[in-house]
């Protein structure tokens, strides 16, 4: 089978390679569906997110959909044709974390493109059967892709623990940032604040049903966020874009009593924070990990239509063009909301 293998930085080529057979317990994917992610980006670009460095060839891609090819000893809940989306991440299932249902901080976690675990970014991928999750007639495998970056939004707009009536302000309109934004909305809240860098952007946001959009740019971000909630902040502040600067503003725009959520990762692990400012505020700084226990949850938000998940797709690229959609959403930040490859 064909993959698509990083070599160095912004190097991509393709390989043959074996093509896995499933295990008992395993099913066979033909992939269908991948999204280029943000992580997947800062190791193609960066060759690091935070303190994980890409040090060898490896294949990235994580937001996978497509369709059971064959099936493994012993599985019974999915058939050849099936149609499924693929939680990245295997844990232990033995550890304290996994035994209490957080799973997500698993130590001995495999996660798709998290080194030295490869990517799922080439034509057929074995993964165990109860971490891929039959898609319904009327859940489309682009739409099953994108279910892993709706995981995220969902876990992020869950430990903010957003309500309905609650302001809340989303720092960043990428695709987390945007994911994000339509999980809160369908928890109900009120006025939901988006900051970004790009008009283009922002626009999209109001269409994914930001009540009010800051350009960083442009306006100065705490006196508009006061303006916007009458100088006390938001209730709920949740960080998507992963940059230094928009996380150490979180708690100037937090309302006291608020909380904030770190969902995006920065390339520079140690960040400068005023901790007197979330001192005087009685703030919570809360963070999350990807996700647990999302996927059902995702996918019958997107097949009941509580969430339009495919709208925030903005490019496809073919596999062979790969290489030109990751160029694309590194040189083309301002117009690529969710890019996603098309086996």
């Amino acid at each position: 089978m064909k993959a698509m293998v990083t070599t160095g930085a912004r190097q991509m080529v393709v390989r043959e390679v074996e093509c896995p057979r499933p295990a008992s317990g395993q099913v066979q994917v033909k992939l269908e569906y991948c999204g280029i992610c943000g992580s997947d980006v800062h190791y193609y670009k960066d060759g690091k997110v935070g303190d994980h460095v890409l040090d060898h060839d490896i294949v990235l891609g994580h937001e996978v959909a497509g369709m059971v090819s064959e099936v493994g000893e012993g599985v019974t809940d999915l058939k050849v044709g099936d149609r499924v989306a693929l939680e990245p991440g295997i844990a232990c299932g033995k550890c304290i974390f996994c035994k209490s249902g957080h799973y997500n901080l698993c130590r001995e976690m495999k996660f798709f493109a998290d080194p030295p675990t490869p990517g799922a970014l080439q034509e057929y991928v074995v993964h165990p059967a109860d971490l891929c999750f039959k898609l319904p007639e009327n859940v489309s495998s682009m739409e099953g892709a994108l279910v892993e970056p709706l995981s995220v939004g969902l876990h992020a707009a869950g430990t903010g623990d957003v309500k309905l009536g609650q302001n809340v302000l989303i720092l960043g309109t990428g695709c987390i940032g945007l994911v994000t934004l339509l999980a809160c909305k369908a928890r109900g809240a009120a006025k939901i604040v988006v900051v970004d860098l790009y008009d283009k952007r922002l626009e999209f946001a109001k269409k994914l049903g930001a009540t009010h959009v800051i350009n960083a740019k442009k306006e100065d971000v705490k006196k508009r966020v006061d303006e916007i909630f009458n100088g006390e902040g938001a209730d709920v502040v949740l960080e998507t874009a992963g940059s230094v600067i928009t996380i150490a503003q979180t708690p100037f725009l937090t309302k006291a009593g608020g909380t904030i959520v770190i969902v995006g990762q920065s390339a520079q692990s140690e960040v400068s924070y005023n901790f007197s400012e979330v001192i005087v505020k009685e703030l919570t700084i809360k963070s999350i990990f990807r996700y647990r226990n999302s996927y059902p949850v995702a996918i019958a938000a997107i097949s009941s239509g509580a969430i339009d998940v495919k709208q925030i797709v903005t490019h496809e690229f073919s596999f062979e063009d790969s290489k030109m959609g990751f160029d694309t959403v590194i040189e083309d930040a301002e117009n690529v909301v969710k890019a996603v490859i098309k086996f």
